[in-house]
């Protein structure tokens, strides 16, 4: 799951650990933002879903228009797909009345479906083969999607009285674990691996988000989803900025000198 990307891929930053922990921390204020604005405001799951869908719209566009990696940009993108998977799911799950099985099924089966026509049209979905607007536009479409669906089956889990919140993070938490493992003792496909894991942060980051402000009685802490989502938002930005500075410290002299 820790690799390095080719030049094809420099718009997206080096996966690395701490890739994996900003995005545990976008994917979690995606659950409280998107919560904030659906149930907090009363706007409702259909309002806010095209709200968000409109900030992603947005930061999709800068993005694609962008010549190389802004760290920011980057992960606003990130941010925006995880609100818009959380109101969608809930919008499926529960306004549609799909139920967490029907939202989950569904879900899944638009993301193999798109990870198949990705493949196709570009030859491979390896983030390392990103090498035209094509390309990067399956890529963020896969992210759009593959958030939603880890929306509902963080939702699923967390509802499930086998489980709740912290049980959900907890099996979610040991499954990454175990995708790390197979990643530095097999040889199975990193891309497969990546994708996986890429899915499993998001419930990670729904249970997350739900432990934080769900009341005390339904296994939560009872905490304000505004609060924590700046809190969120703060952790983001330290994040980012730190893995930026390493990231032009690691740079040859040369490269740092180019605009």
């Amino acid at each position: 799951m820790i690799e390095k990307l080719s030049k094809h891929a420099g718009k997206i930053p080096q996966v690395t650990l701490a890739f994996w922990i900003i995005k545990i921390a976008a994917t979690t204020l995606g659950e409280t933002g998107g919560d904030a604005f659906s149930m907090s405001l009363d706007l409702g799951y259909a309002v806010s879903t095209v709200i968000f869908a409109l900030f992603f719209s947005v930061a999709l566009l800068v993005q694609m228009r962008s010549a190389h990696y802004h760290p920011f940009t980057y992960w606003t993108v990130i941010v925006t797909t995880t609100t818009v998977g959380t109101t969608l799911a809930d919008f499926m799950d529960r306004s549609l009345g799909f139920g967490y099985e029907g939202g989950v099924l569904l879900l899944f089966i638009i993301l193999l479906a798109l990870i198949a026509v990705w493949k196709r049209a570009c030859g491979s979905i390896s983030i390392h083969k990103i090498r035209d607007w094509r390309g990067e536009l399956f890529y963020w479409c896969t992210i759009l999607s593959s958030n939603t669906l880890g929306t509902a089956l963080g939702d699923w889990l967390a509802n499930d009285p086998r489980f709740g919140y912290s049980g959900g993070a907890a099996l979610f938490l040991a499954i990454l674990a175990v995708i790390a493992m197979l990643y530095y003792t097999t040889r199975l496909s990193r891309t497969a691996l990546f994708w996986l894991a890429f899915v499993i942060t998001r419930p990670l980051g729904a249970t997350l988000g739900d432990i934080l402000t769900k009341p005390v009685d339904a296994g939560g802490l009872d905490l304000s989803r505004f609060t924590s989502s700046a809190v969120l938002l703060g952790m983001m930005i330290t994040g980012i900025l730190l893995s930026s500075c390493k990231r032009r410290n690691a740079m040859p002299a040369k490269d740092q000198a180019i605009p």
